[in-house]
């Protein structure tokens, strides 16, 4: 399997991607972000599909457009955004806004595809070395920022009454999280971003109350997530994200049920006492 060039590829791309989105989304999740992770997908798709039909590298538009929704996003506020009704609407409008730009194209149908549900194992080792770029820009920004991101995202007030420049956070991670979500469209498309992005973080806050470990058990969800998929799709013939996505749900309900059955043993009496 790891003989063929495209599989070494896609495991190098896809681990990279997972260890990426297992950090960011233990934020995401704690910032309540997940909606905005999923317009950005959809914004990205877009972005993308524009590059498509201008020939130039798809992850060019990914990046332009979902780090200008980012600024957007960032300057009329988060909550405000998150409040919107419309912004459903301007969401429905980019995902057809993308299909246009798509049905222009005479790569409609590969590129469709590939945008939609991702193309891990058609990843070439310029796509490599662009996805390894931009997850160490993002990852060392992350870790440049951790220390203040952590204490906003986890107690919002005391961020605030410790007089952090919380709106100024904000921009940063909705900059960081528009990369990151640029790059997991490439792994499992546009449709499935939610696979990388949320399921490994929620499935890590189940397994610790302790941040650092969250993101360590999130990060192994991700990657785990990704090898199997790659394995099972090799052996199968499948698509592999639907083995991701597979995978990292039965992570998720998985981490529930071992939550649940650590919480009923420690409300259970131990027989003998009082």
């Amino acid at each position: 399997m790891l003989q063929y060039d495209f599989m070494q590829h896609a495991f190098l791309a896809g681990t990279i991607v997972a260890i990426m989105a297992g950090a960011i989304g233990v934020f995401v999740i704690a910032r309540n972000l997940s909606f905005i992770a999923h317009s950005f997908s959809h914004i990205g798709f877009s972005g993308a599909a524009f590059s498509v039909y201008a020939g130039w590298n798809p992850i060019g538009g990914l990046l332009l457009f979902s780090l200008a929704s980012a600024f957007a996003i960032g300057g009329f506020g988060v909550k405000l955004f998150r409040r919107e009704v419309t912004i459903s609407v301007i969401l429905s409008f980019f995902l057809g806004l993308g299909l246009l730009f798509l049905s222009l194209s005479t790569k409609k149908a590969s590129a469709m595809y590939a945008l939609l549900f991702g193309s891990v194992v058609g990843i070439s080792w310029h796509n490599v070395a662009e996805i390894m770029y931009l997850s160490i820009a993002v990852l060392g920004a992350f870790v440049l920022f951790y220390k203040p991101l952590k204490f906003d995202s986890f107690d919002p007030t005391g961020a605030q009454a410790a007089r952090l420049p919380v709106r100024l956070i904000s921009i940063g991670f909705l900059l960081l999280l528009a990369i990151a979500v640029s790059e997991a469209i490439l792994i499992v498309g546009a449709l499935l971003v939610f696979t990388l992005m949320t399921a490994p973080a929620a499935a890590a806050r189940h397994m610790t109350h302790s941040v650092s470990r969250m993101i360590l058990w999130s990060m192994s969800f991700g990657v785990l997530g990704v090898w199997g998929g790659l394995i099972l799709s090799y052996y199968t013939n499948a698509p592999v994200s639907f083995y991701i996505t597979a995978l990292e749900t039965l992570f998720y309900f998985g981490a529930l049920s071992w939550r649940w059955y650590k919480d009923r043993r420690m409300t259970t009496p131990v027989p003998g006492e009082v």
